[in-house]
């Protein structure tokens, strides 16, 4: 998959999928545009990168600061051509008649709210220039329910939702819109849901998650014209015929 010029920009770029999306296009031959709350995480993983890299100090929850980076995109690489909603968060971890109102408010506002910023800060420059890709990772928590994670679950269940709107109004001017649904990834989130054992999935072993350089790699692959009979639909590295056409195998 080529590519060379073309501006990516990543939120939840400081670790985990987007830090491992963001090395995947720029050996591709993209720009990218790491967006982060943690300014010392993505300026230091921009230092890494080079040239090819801004760090772009952000918290998706607002609208004004998303805006501001795709304002920041074009100012620096002049286009934006593919936008990951990467940024997501699944603390606290909380039984439903247990959990906090404003926290749980909070990871709404950062894992549907923050998508919808996204995608409405990016649409409008990309609808002008003709087209672009909006990637949105989402989780088979929003398609079945989890103990503990109604956050969660109603948020990526909200955000599958917000893919197809994208698709469907924006098809016709350029926007390709799709999701992926990555499974169990070995990062940071994964050590936060081991640590309260309240459900299955904190059951499951290291071993059992996939590294994220896999959603990586995938997030790619989605940019390409491959993917475009899955516009507006949710893809699944759980498909095993998916993970070997990519040549993904343990």
């Amino acid at each position: 998959m080529d590519m060379n010029g073309k501006c990516v920009m990543i939120t939840g770029a400081s670790r985990g999928i987007g830090a491992s999306a963001a090395r995947e296009f720029v050996a591709a031959g993209a720009n990218v545009v790491l967006v982060a709350r943690s300014e010392e995480a993505v300026a230091d993983l921009a230092g890494e990168i080079g040239r090819s890299a801004l760090a772009v100090p952000c918290d998706v929850s607002r609208y004004w600061e998303v805006d501001a980076a795709v304002q920041a995109a074009l100012k620096t690489f002049g286009r934006l051509d593919v936008l990951i909603n990467n940024a997501g968060v699944i603390e606290p971890i909380s039984l439903l008649a247990n959990s906090d109102p404003e926290s749980w408010g909070h990871t709404i506002d950062i894992n549907l709210k923050g998508v919808y910023n996204g995608m409405r800060a990016a649409m409008p420059v990309m609808i002008e220039a003709g087209g672009g890709t909006i990637l949105s990772i989402s989780s088979g928590a929003a398609n079945g329910p989890v103990e503990a994670w109604s956050h969660y679950c109603a948020a990526k269940a909200g955000a599958a939702m917000l893919t197809r709107c994208a698709d469907k109004e924006g098809r016709a001017h350029g926007i390709r819109a799709l999701g992926l649904s990555p499974g169990t990834v070995a990062t940071q989130m994964q050590r936060e849901i081991k640590a309260s054992g309240i459900n299955p999935v904190s059951k499951l072993e290291w071993s059992d998650h996939i590294p994220p350089d896999w959603p990586a790699k995938a997030l790619l692959w989605m940019c390409s014209e491959a993917a475009d009979a899955h516009l507006g639909t949710e893809l699944s590295l759980r498909d095993e015929n998916w993970r070997r056409e990519l040549g993904l195998t343990e």
